[in-house]
């Protein structure tokens, strides 16, 4: 089943449940999902690693929103797009911790041979790509910075 289909399946699960923040927060992604399959170019299709780098970018989305929110002392909305947030999350695979990104990044820098700041482009084009979905970037970027610096 792809992501798609399994977010349109939890709608109606969530309809029957009336589960508003759940509901909410599934055809949001599914409305995005819609847009870029009915995008030019897109021939009416929509891959899993397209879907998941939308669902990325939602999550990403209403953290920042529920940090702004929260600078400008509206716990009430930050907390509803952290519902959301959490909702959303679930469609995305488990994140590494602190040890594992570390133990991946190491191994990354050993592949191509950096040894300093200046080699910093080649091991983030590498594990943007090796890492994506798995770690944020900007945690993927200060580890690297870290460890090369």
């Amino acid at each position: 089943m792809t992501l798609f289909e399994q977010v349109s399946e939890d709608i109606k699960t969530a309809m029957k449940a009336r589960d508003k923040v759940t509901l909410e927060a599934l055809r949001n992604i599914k409305k995005v999902f819609l847009e870029a399959k009915t995008a030019p170019g897109a021939n009416d299709t929509l891959t899993d690693d397209a879907a998941l780098k939308i669902i990325q970018k939602l999550a990403k989305q209403g953290k920042d929103a529920a940090d702004i929110y929260s600078a400008q002392n509206r716990p009430d909305l930050a907390d509803a797009e952290l519902a959301q947030v959490k909702v959303i999350e679930t469609y995305l695979p488990k994140q590494l911790s602190a040890y594992e990104l570390e133990a991946a990044l190491r191994a990354i820098i050993a592949q191509t041979g950096a040894t300093g700041g200046k080699d910093m482009g080649k091991v983030m084009g590498i594990a943007s790509k090796q890492l994506a979905g798995l770690a944020e970037g900007r945690a993927i970027s200060a580890k690297v910075k870290e460890l090369l610096g």
